[in-house]
């Protein structure tokens, strides 16, 4: 904001000429009042706290930002664009008039600290304050929370959390994965572009912690959780175990050998597809399960041949 004047700091005229109108004359200043400025240092501090002013007081459920949203689709006002989200796909909403919005194509943004409508930038063109500490021209995007770390993704054509040094863009899978993935996460084409097999929220755009499984399926960290605290330990897209199932498999083998079949049950031989390994088998059948013998798991399934 430099060579801004601030009317409590200049020197008023003692004489002043005015025009036919009474309005006073832009040169009827006097020759020796000179107008006061701040110092450099004083104007850079006065800036910062108009920039600041209001920061982490003001947003929505999902971001603290110092202004709010007008949908192009609909014409309304949101606090962000999950907030419309939310309520436009809501189960009281007909859904003929149910959908997303076309975050990129929000051209209109309103100032919550003094209610200015203006077009998308980072500070209110009226009251001078920043709207949002990190800022997305293409998204559209306001955060004043920056300890999420924020950047832009051009790969995924949107915003993401977590710090840029931290992440990398896989181009067949189609997101972005933590660089501890980079050269051993196994790639599944779209593998965010569709909805979690738990929640069913939709994982490209899901605010919170996505993990990769050893399928290369993905799943939300908590649901994954979820699913281990039920005894759930295979992937619900693909079947592949999710975690080192070998203790367990150990387990099956003592649980086995202490329960022998029945004497008709002894030499029947039933087809298995094993979930873990691909393979199919012919094995003897047990009413416990029947082991995979190329992989060693229990993670099978009977065929028909």
């Amino acid at each position: 904001m430099e060579g801004v004047h601030f009317d409590h700091f200049v020197e008023q005229p003692q004489k002043t000429d005015r025009d036919k109108s009474g309005m006073l004359s832009p040169h009827s200043h006097n020759e020796k009042t000179e107008s006061l400025i701040l110092e450099p240092e004083a104007a850079e501090s006065f800036s910062k706290e108009i920039l600041d002013r209001g920061e982490m007081e003001h947003g929505c459920p999902h971001y603290r930002r110092r202004c709010c949203i007008r949908a192009p689709c609909c014409n309304e006002i949101f606090g962000c664009h999950h907030c419309h989200n939310e309520a436009k796909n809501s189960v009281s909403v007909d859904q003929k008039q149910s959908h997303d919005i076309p975050r990129q194509k929000v051209e209109q943004v309103i100032c919550l600290l003094c209610g200015t409508e203006q077009e998308v930038r980072q500070t209110c063109t009226n009251c001078g304050v920043c709207m949002g500490k990190y800022f997305c021209e293409a998204c559209k995007l306001y955060d004043d929370d920056t300890s999420k770390k924020q950047y832009h993704c051009d790969g995924c054509g949107i915003c993401r959390i977590g710090g840029h040094e931290n992440f990398f863009h896989c181009y067949k899978c189609g997101c972005c994965y933590s660089i501890l993935l980079k050269n051993s996460h196994p790639c599944v084409e779209g593998a965010m572009h569709h909805d979690c097999p738990i929640c069913f929220e939709y994982l490209f755009e899901s605010r919170n912690d996505v993990t990769v499984l050893p399928c290369g399926h993905t799943i939300h960290q908590k649901c994954l959780e979820e699913m281990r605290e039920h005894y759930q330990y295979a992937c619900p897209l693909c079947s592949k175990s999710v975690c080192d199932m070998s203790k367990v498999w150990e387990k099956f083998d003592v649980e086995i050998a202490a329960t022998p079949m029945p004497e008709p049950y002894q030499n029947r031989m039933v087809q298995i597809l094993c979930n873990d390994c691909g393979k199919k088998s012919e094995v003897q059948y047990h009413v416990v399960a029947q082991k995979c013998p190329d992989c060693k798991s229990y993670n099978t399934r009977q065929t028909r041949g």
